[in-house]
């Protein structure tokens, strides 16, 4: 379950996605997740949906891939589901047992609500598996480069974003083998109620954080050795330049949004 996060993970590609600017796709994600949260009914998620698909096919991902990176946030899924048709009020009832009571407005808007956070996980994961970590840096770095005028160091900063970004998938790679290396020792990890299975979790989580800091450690040392400095005179092998299909991606998208936006 832990190895089917797919932010962070890069599949390498030369597809029409895959070659866009970075910095473009940064600014696209942004502008398209946040008309995301001005769609105001299913037409507008069925049109992003659309959208989405488009974006895999043109990227020649394996739709199972990405589809694969929603398991681990399927019970936050559900759970939001089930409370909001609880706890939301209004519109026609639905069925009624005892102090159970659910309306067709918890109904409407818990799946809703289940849609926009699956879009959002979805389309958000095509960002790092479309993107190299070394290009992301270098697009994150480049949108943030005029916050260096009021001292915000923003080499350190998109640095700092893409390695937590690029370690999600390997420090989940990690916890799953210790999972199963403590489940080959006896460990227990499913049954018991909650508190007890929290209490299962020490024998994961101890181990699994001295394995984050000393891959941080020997980071460190691996970069301090190459001499590395953010942002200072640092030069790049690859020089981005915005051409026209990048051009052409970003009206594109501006579209979407606008058109979403209405619905």
């Amino acid at each position: 379950m832990l190895t089917d996060i797919t932010i962070g993970q890069y599949v390498h590609g030369n597809s029409i996605v895959h070659i866009l600017d970075p910095r473009i796709k940064i600014i696209i994600t942004i502008i398209l997740i946040t008309s995301l949260f001005l769609i105001g009914n299913f037409w507008g998620f069925a049109i992003f949906l659309v959208f989405i698909l488009l974006i895999i096919k043109l990227s020649q991902l394996p739709v199972k891939k990405v589809l694969k990176g929603l398991k681990p946030i399927l019970f936050l899924v559900l759970l939001t589901v089930i409370l909001h048709i609880f706890m939301t009020r209004g519109g026609e009832l639905l069925f009624e047992w005892k102090f159970i009571r659910i309306e067709s407005e918890g109904l409407y808007t818990g799946t809703f609500m289940a849609s926009r956070i699956l879009l959002l996980i979805m389309f958000t994961s095509l960002l790092t598996l479309t993107t190299s970590p070394l290009k992301l840096t270098d697009g994150i770095e480049y949108i943030l480069k005029p916050l260096k005028r009021f001292g915000i160091p923003a080499s350190e900063i998109s640095m700092m974003m893409t390695i937590a970004l690029r370690f999600i998938p390997t420090l989940m790679e990690e916890a799953e083998k210790i999972m199963k290396a403590q489940k080959a020792r006896g460990a227990d990890f499913e049954s018991g109620n909650l508190i007890q299975r929290a209490k299962n979790l020490i024998p994961l989580l101890v181990p699994l954080f001295i394995s984050a800091f000393r891959r941080a450690d020997e980071l460190a040392l691996a970069m301090e050795s190459r001499c590395y400095q953010g942002g200072k005179e640092r030069t790049r092998l690859h020089v981005m330049k915005i051409k026209r299909r990048d051009v052409t991606a970003m009206i594109l998208s501006i579209a979407l949004a606008v058109t979403v936006s209405f619905f």
